[in-house]
């Protein structure tokens, strides 16, 4: 890391911190669902990450720039990672535009390139975030312009590298995304329910179950077979973002040998197709419809049982397992009033057919589930968009869990 300072002025200005492409280790920080941000950094830590800090959004890490590589193919629960290329205090907008400008944009990407700048903010003294992100397209096309003589074209679409600014009170971050499209997004377009999960909160659920593939799961209001997906490809083995493209192959520092060795070790932990120990059920047929056609898009079929059930109907398909499930809770479907009277009949359920397993259930309505009337061993506060949701633990004991 390296701290340039600016030209003598009548205000002093602040330094700006910006990141060498000689380091050996660089920083990042990968986004994620709130909630799950110490869960991303126990994986991250297992694909090599180091001094890792995890905070409220996300989690800072740093490493060799390849790990970048590793992260975006491997990680099943960040939303994007972000390279910081620099950081520095500010007072105003044009602070903001000065420190954007002093960073050598054309030695991270090209000038054909097209670009797009996003930003957020927590308690930033500035008037408008639309007008930052416009000082900042402004410095990055400027830093061009004084560079190369040209400047790169805006994209507001489909950008080819992104650039995020991210200010709180006092500093200003910058960030190159080394993902385009988030990671929820795994290269696939699936057919969806009426309220899906984004698949890094539905990998979420599963990391904070504690599921692990030798153990039989069951998610009984399957949908569109999210869960079971994510399910299926941590037992076999199969990178969640294999198929797709990522930001880092447009940046300058992009080693195309590296990036083929990281997939190479990754293509070799995959395992073949065959049955696992993952069931699903849905009352509905065109639910079901669904959640084969992913499965059978993404090569999967083989690997979960489905079939069309009421769940108040079923039986445990093992004698100890855990059930993993995203129930109705008045946001996606029916009355809130129809739904009070499914919750009792879940909690029933649970304690006559499941005794010896564990039931985790995600809700987004802070009343549905007291109706259950089991009392939770565990409850995890986690966000699907907007919407504050639990993770609700219950343990099947015969004869107990009641408040």
């Amino acid at each position: 890391m390296a701290t340039l300072t600016r030209r003598k002025s009548a205000v002093p200005a602040p330094a700006v911190t910006v990141e060498r492409a000689a380091t050996s280790d660089v920083n990042f920080f990968a986004t994620c669902p709130r909630g799950l941000a110490g869960a991303l950094a126990e994986e991250l830590a297992g694909l090599g990450a180091k001094e890792i800090r995890a905070g409220e959004a996300g989690v800072d890490f740093e490493g060799p720039f390849e790990i970048a590589y590793a992260a975006n193919l491997e990680s099943r629960l960040a939303t994007r990672i972000l390279w910081r290329v620099a950081r520095f205090d500010y007072r105003n907008e044009n602070d903001i535009y000065e420190g954007a400008k002093r960073v050598r944009w054309h030695a991270h990407f090209g000038v054909e390139r097209t670009f797009k700048v996003d930003t957020n903010a927590v308690k930033a003294p500035v008037k408008s975030i639309d007008f930052v992100t416009l000082k900042v397209k402004d410095a990055v096309a400027d830093a061009f312009r004084e560079a190369l003589g040209k400047r790169p074209d805006v994209s507001p679409r489909e950008p080819e590298v992104r650039v995020h600014v991210f200010l709180d009170a006092r500093w200003c971050t910058l960030y190159l995304d080394t993902s385009g499209e988030p990671l929820f997004k795994r290269g696939r377009r699936d057919k969806t329910g009426e309220a899906p999960l984004k698949k890094n909160l539905a990998a979420g659920l599963l990391r904070l179950a504690g599921w692990t593939p030798d153990q039989p799961l069951l998610d009984p209001m399957c949908g569109a077979g999210t869960i079971l997906i994510e399910a299926a490809e941590m037992a076999l083995g199969l990178a969640p973002g294999r198929g797709r493209a990522f930001g880092f192959e447009k940046l300058a520092r992009f080693d195309a040998a590296a990036w083929e060795r990281v997939k190479e070790a990754s293509a070799a932990r995959a395992q073949p197709v065959g049955p696992r120990a993952i069931h699903g059920s849905d009352l509905y047929g065109r639910s079901l419809d669904n959640a084969r056609a992913n499965l059978r898009d993404m090569g999967l079929e083989g690997a979960v049982s489905l079939k069309q059930a009421n769940l108040l109907e079923l039986s445990a398909p093992a004698a100890a397992g855990l059930l993993v499930t995203n129930p109705p809770y008045g946001v996606r479907l029916g009355e809130k009033e129809e739904l009070a009277k499914f919750y009792p009949e879940l909690g029933h359920l649970l304690k006559q057919k499941f005794a010896g397993w564990t039931a985790y259930i995600f809700s987004g309505d802070p009343d549905l589930p007291k109706l259950i009337r089991l009392s939770a061993t565990k409850r995890t506060v986690l966000y699907n968009g907007a919407i504050e949701c639990r993770l609700y633990e219950y343990r099947m004991v015969a004869g107990g869990n009641r408040p």
